[in-house]
């Protein structure tokens, strides 16, 4: 079941990314290169070099949960970040996905805590 929402916390990955690689090799370049606990709850981002291939890794209750889409034509445009952070937000994640570019905006501030 597809458990993802404005809840998570989302990273991307910065560099290109073999897709080849699966749970194991994935959860070590986000201890490694990251120096962050692939079991913390986090959903890490990772895209290929042609950016038309994207993976999801994230730590559910009892394992980790890998989602991947490969685009059959065009990319995945990633976002605009703050000084390379590559911390994403839940509506940066889906347009991301869903191939949305948006050449400006600007966002309300909102009340918070």
């Amino acid at each position: 079941m597809f458990s993802l929402s404005s809840s998570n916390s989302y990273l991307l990955y910065i560099q290109p990314c073999d897709m080849r690689k699966s749970f194991d090799a994935l959860s070590g370049l986000v201890r490694n290169e990251l120096q962050r606990d692939p079991a913390s709850g986090e959903v890490y981002i990772f895209v290929n070099r042609s950016r038309n291939c994207i993976k999801l890794l994230h730590w559910e209750s009892g394992g980790f949960v890998l989602y991947y889409k490969r685009l059959e034509k065009g990319t995945f445009a990633a976002p605009s970040m703050q000084a390379g952070s590559g911390v994403l937000k839940w509506p940066e994640l889906v347009l991301m996905i869903e191939g949305i570019q948006v050449k400006s905006s600007t966002q309300k501030v909102r009340y918070q805590l």
